[in-house]
């Protein structure tokens, strides 16, 4: 099974108040919860796997800017 994290991470980034951003990370505790034992291994590891990758993007980007001295 393949979980659709960017989904939630961007409908939380596009959220217009922090109610909105705790109801779509309570969303996505919920989904957890309703997983089996063996999906919410998946789950994590592919939950871990999304935000190392989501870091390394975010920490590229800020590279880029220091190096052009654009901080």
């Amino acid at each position: 099974m393949k979980f659709d994290f960017k989904r939630y991470h961007v409908r939380a980034m596009n959220a217009t108040n922090e109610l909105e951003k705790t109801s779509i990370n309570q969303e996505l505790k919920d989904f957890y919860e309703s997983l089996p034992e063996d999906q919410k291994t998946i789950f994590n590891e592919e939950l871990q796997s999304f935000l190392i990758k989501e870091m390394a993007a975010i920490k590229s980007v800020y590279d880029g800017v220091k190096e052009n001295g654009l901080s």
